[in-house]
């Protein structure tokens, strides 16, 4: 059972961001310290990656643990209210990543997908986002 009226569970549903989101702003803040130029939200490329480094041919989706289903992660759990709707809707947002992801490697592009619950880490260490990324300029 949902702790909120549906009401009110709407209005929190209709907060949440698709865009500028907070880890996304991290991400953008360690990447400028780190001297990387990059451009956000490009609409003209599939899946409006979050961050586009076009020098190094590398596309960043900042992914929502929840959103996106990280795999393992404590707060990627399904809801128990509501379940049909939770499953269609997640499952689809899965699809579309891995159809996304797909689309960018037959285009000689480079995908990083840097989770919600990663960014702590970066944040320590804003190094080993560096080397994540020139990891994949080697690939």
């Amino acid at each position: 059972m949902d702790v909120f009226s549906p009401e009110k569970r709407s209005q929190v549903m209709s907060r949440i961001r698709s865009k500028d989101t907070k880890p996304e702003k991290i991400i953008r803040s360690i990447l400028h310290k780190l001297g990387f130029r990059f451009r956000i939200n490009r609409k003209d490329l599939p899946g409006k990656p979050d961050i586009v480094l076009p020098k190094y041919k590398t596309v960043i989706f900042v992914h929502g643990c929840f959103w996106h289903q990280h795999e393992g992660c404590k707060k990627s759990s399904r809801p128990k209210s509501n379940v049909d709707f939770w499953d269609r809707k997640l499952s689809a947002n899965l699809m579309r990543d891995k159809e996304v992801i797909a689309e960018y490697k037959k285009s000689d592009w480079k995908v990083l997908v840097v989770w919600q619950c990663q960014i702590r880490e970066f944040s320590k260490n804003p190094h080993s986002l560096e080397e994540k990324i020139m990891t994949l300029e080697m690939l």
